[in-house]
């Protein structure tokens, strides 16, 4: 087997979503593909494609959500970087990338939650809630903590509103 070098490997491109909902709770959802992992909607940018256009693009191929169901509030400033573990290097996301550099947006969901339907045309989720804070933050895979963190710490007067 060849040694994988990390530092040779670019970070995949992509974004996220904290859906929050008008008491300021934040979408979460477990992966089917890893029971106990919630996380966020998130996904790749495709080549050419705007980093908003991506995000209410994955919103909607994940949660059903169009854009006509939310507000963006927020986008943070610059990336967020986050590298894989070890024993994923060279397997998750197709094997060519260290982790993902990630521009996150913070949207609102309007009306009521019955726009959410994770039976989607390629599923990526088994269940979603919405989660406190510290409740998004503590059932995070650990190699996402550190940038989930970051995330609420930068979108925090705006889910403290």
């Amino acid at each position: 087997m060849t040694d994988i070098n990390r530092e040779d490997m670019p970070y995949r491109p992509c974004v996220g979503i904290v859906l929050i909902n008008s008491d300021g709770l934040i979408f979460t959802a477990e992966r089917l593909d890893t029971p106990g992992a919630w996380q966020m909607p998130q996904g790749g940018i495709d080549d050419g494609e705007d980093a908003r256009d991506a995000a209410l693009r994955e919103l909607e191929e994940e949660t059903s959500v169009s854009s006509d169901n939310i507000e963006i509030i927020a986008v943070n400033d610059g990336w967020l970087k986050y590298d894989l573990p070890d024993h994923l290097l060279g397997k998750a996301l197709g094997g060519k990338f260290r982790g993902q550099k990630q521009k996150w947006y913070l949207a609102k969901l309007h009306g009521d939650e019955s726009a959410i339907d994770l039976e989607t045309e390629h599923p990526e989720f088994s269940k979603w809630k919405w989660s406190t804070v510290d409740e998004l933050v503590s059932e995070i895979v650990p190699f996402k903590k550190e940038l989930y963190q970051a995330i609420i710490t930068e979108f925090e007067t705006h889910l403290n509103q």
